[in-house]
C-alpha cells in the first residue's frame, strides 16, 4: 500500500493549533494528544507531519521566522535608508500583531544549538543600521556599536509588540511610542531630528 499523500492544509492546522497551546499555556502542556484534539485528527495523522513534539516546537518557530522574513523581503531598498528602517519596523510590528499566537512560540524559549532561525531577521537589521551609516545619516562607529544600535532597535519593536500582545497599552499608543522611540534612538546614533522625523515617518506609513 502506498503511503498517504501529505495535506499541507493539515500540516499548517497542526502548526497553528501547536502555536496557539504554546502561546496561551507554554510547552508543557503541548502534547501529541492535544494537538490532535484541537485540530480533529488522529494522534498518528499528526505524527504523520511531525515526529515529536520538540520537532514540531522548533518547526513552529522555523516557520514563522521564515513568513516574516518573507514579508521583510518585500520592503524595497530606496535611498532613503532610515525610511526603509522604518518600513522594516512596521513589518515587524504588524506580523507580532497579526500572529499573536505564532509571534509568542517564537519567543517563548531558547532555541537549541544549531538553530538559526531568527538571524536572518538580526542580520537585516545589521545591514539596515550599516547602510545609514553608509548613508551618513548615522555616525560612523565601530562594527560593535553596529550590533548594539541593531539589538536596540530590535529591543524596541520587540518590546512593542508584547506590550499591545499582553494588554498592557493599546495599537494606537503603541504605535505613536514606536515612532517616537525609533526617531530617539536615529537621532541618539547622529541623524538630524527634522530628517529622521519625515523619513520615519514615511516609512512607517508604508
Amino acid at each position: 500500500m502506498s503511503p498517504r499523500p501529505r495535506d499541507e492544509n493539515l500540516r499548517d492546522a497542526v502548526l497553528r493549533a501547536a502555536a496557539h497551546v504554546l502561546a496561551e499555556e507554554g510547552p508543557t502542556a503541548l502534547t501529541t494528544r492535544r494537538v490532535a484534539r484541537d485540530v480533529g485528527v488522529s494522534t498518528t495523522s499528526v505524527y504523520t507531519y511531525f515526529g515529536s513534539m520538540e520537532e514540531l516546537r522548533q518547526e513552529v518557530r522555523r516557520a514563522g521566522f521564515a513568513t516574516l522574513d518573507a514579508r521583510a523581503d518585500r520592503v524595497p531598498s530606496t535611498d532613503d535608508p532610515v525610511a526603509d528602517l522604518a518600513a522594516l519596523t512596521e513589518v515587524y510590528f504588524a506580523y507580532g500583531l497579526a500572529e499573536p499566537n505564532v509571534y509568542r512560540a517564537m519567543f517563548i524559549d531558547r532555541p537549541l544549538d544549531g538553530d538559526n532561525n531568527g538571524k536572518e531577521a538580526y542580520e537585516r537589521l545589521v545591514t539596515e543600521i550599516s547602510r545609514c551609516i553608509e548613508a551618513g545619516r548615522f555616525a560612523a562607529g565601530t562594527e560593535v556599536l553596529t550590533l548594539v544600535w541593531a539589538a536596540q532597535v530590535w529591543s524596541m519593536r520587540h518590546g512593542m509588540v508584547t506590550l499591545v500582545l499582553s494588554g498592557q497599552l493599546p495599537v494606537d499608543q503603541a504605535r505613536f511610542v514606536l515612532s517616537d522611540m525609533l526617531v530617539r534612538l536615529c537621532v541618539g546614533y547622529g541623524d538630524d531630528p527634522g530628517r529622521a522625523a519625515a523619513s520615519v515617518a514615511a516609512g512607517l506609513a508604508g
